[in-house]
């Protein structure tokens, strides 16, 4: 009985972000009627004479960089909309428009160079000044993300040579669109009030990233910008209310089933937490660490915070619970702790990528229609790679103990 009542229950704290997909399913389906971000997209490609890989340097760096200062946060799911319109004008696939949004911004957040969230509560907690050893991790984020955008590219040109290796290929064959790349001749026209339906996009996610900095809004107030930005859009485009009430419903529902999912993997963590299961697992894994040697210490601590991460990917709340616990291991390891904010931080945001027990990611594929399965293969290759480069930036961070402390 316990098991299936965490459904439910998964589903009701999965609330926020299961109506925040509904919501972005709704307003982008506004916006496909009005073909705004499909011209605009071509548009761009026509202009750069339809160099994708700029196109994915550039998307990827400006994410990347959004996340390593703590912008962006939830409103990434937002922009996924973006990187699945880009990514089918340049006949790629799903996976490639998700991958430049979502990959480009946890190669910023993995890092966190100056994230006031994440990084500020685990320094806070360490007792560590607030944002010191910022050149390591400016240095680490460089190399994060040009291996990132190297990785996004390499698939990218792959598939534009033969659609079929493609991990999409042959999804979802009643929607062409997500099955792999259209062949589309590319249309540059770019009306001037589908310009500025996209300028109401960019001007209410301004909107949202100031009242969240400022007033601390949260996901509840982005699934209300999406709902007032499509009402602007489609009252700009003189959408009559019953068509814009079709047109929306049409797209929320085509998510029904990736909003599900988030609700199901939150049952997940609610049978966790109930049975107390997490802090045991803390406990039982951390206290033994005393043991080992000053090397090996902090290599298996960033190993226990990548698996922690699957359970707990709130990286403020992984904060909260492992910190308190792992500041003493760190003092007894002769290990500094700016080091141990550099293994929570890596430890929280590179798994981030793979989980299925992260809302965020769930509510990511489920706007780009990317299946988890699918998605973990094409992943899979560059969170290797992440962790080898984390293993390698916490041994160079040990051997010169990263600090001031």
């Amino acid at each position: 009985m316990d098991v299936f009542y965490a459904i439910p229950v998964g589903l009701k704290q999965s609330a926020s972000i299961i109506f925040l997909i509904f919501m972005i399913g709704g307003a982008i389906a506004i916006y496909d009627r009005t073909r705004a971000i499909d011209s605009g997209i071509n548009a761009l490609i026509v202009k750069t004479k339809g160099n994708y890989q700029a196109l994915i340097i550039t998307v990827a760096f400006i994410f990347g960089m959004l996340s390593s200062l703590g912008l962006a946060a939830n409103a990434v799911i937002a922009f996924i909309p973006i990187g699945i319109a880009l990514s089918r004008s340049m006949k790629l696939d799903a996976i490639t428009g998700v991958a430049v949004v979502y990959l480009g911004y946890y190669a910023g957040n993995a890092v966190g160079v100056l994230d006031p969230t994440i990084l500020g509560t685990a320094q806070t907690l360490a007792e560590v000044p607030l944002f010191s050893g910022v050149i390591f991790r400016v240095v680490l984020f460089a190399i994060l993300i040009v291996v990132t955008i190297a990785y996004i590219v390499w698939y990218a040109r792959r598939i534009a040579n033969d659609p079929t290796t493609s991990y999409m290929y042959g999804i979802a064959k009643d929607d062409p669109d997500y099955e792999q790349p259209h062949t589309q001749s590319l249309d540059s026209t770019f009306s001037l009030r589908q310009k500025l339906s996209l300028v109401v996009f960019i001007a209410f996610i301004g909107l949202f990233l100031y009242g969240a900095f400022e007033y601390k809004w949260g996901i509840e107030h982005l699934s209300a910008i999406f709902i007032m930005m499509s009402i602007v859009v489609a009252a700009m485009f003189k959408i009559a209310p019953n068509d814009y009430i079709k047109t929306f419903m049409k797209g929320a529902q085509s998510l029904v089933y990736g909003a599900l999912v988030v609700g199901i993997a939150r049952a997940v963590i609610v049978i966790l937490d109930e049975g107390r299961v997490l802090d045991s697992i803390v406990q039982a894994t951390l206290v033994p660490l005393q043991q080992t040697s000053h090397f090996w210490g902090a290599q298996l601590l960033y190993f226990f915070n990548l698996l922690f991460n699957l359970l707990v990917t709130s990286g403020t709340g992984q904060a909260s619970i492992v910190m308190p616990i792992m500041v003493p291991i760190l003092d007894i390891l002769d290990l500094t702790r700016q080091t141990g904010v550099l293994i929570l931080k890596l430890g929280d945001g590179f798994t981030n990528i793979i989980t299925p027990t992260s809302g965020v990611l769930m509510a990511v594929l489920a706007v780009g229609k990317v299946p988890w399965t699918r998605w973990v293969k094409f992943v899979f290759p560059i969170l290797m790679i992440w962790v080898v480069i984390g293993m390698a930036a916490i041994g160079i961070a040990t051997a010169i103990s990263y600090g001031p402390v």
